[in-house]
């Protein structure tokens, strides 16, 4: 099932402020740029699988975990 870019930020913007984080809280954790996060919270651009798998690490996640919240809210 092919899943809206902006559905992934929907869905990790839940899950980030479900933890009570802020950007910079998830992209320290993640290690990646606050900025780029905030683009892919607000669906400009599918991130790349590497991104996506530190994002889904950082949130406690497999990425198929986050990747099945994606495609449920997808729905």
């Amino acid at each position: 099932m092919a899943v809206k870019v902006s559905v992934i930020g929907l869905v990790v913007r839940q899950c980030r402020l479900e933890r009570g984080w802020t950007l910079e809280v998830l992209s320290s954790f993640a290690g990646i740029d606050t900025s780029h996060l905030a683009k892919i919270e607000r669906g400009e651009f599918i991130p790349h699988i590497d991104t996506f798998i530190k994002i889904a690490e950082a949130l406690g996640m497999r990425p198929s975990q986050l990747m099945k919240k994606c495609e449920d809210e997808a729905q």
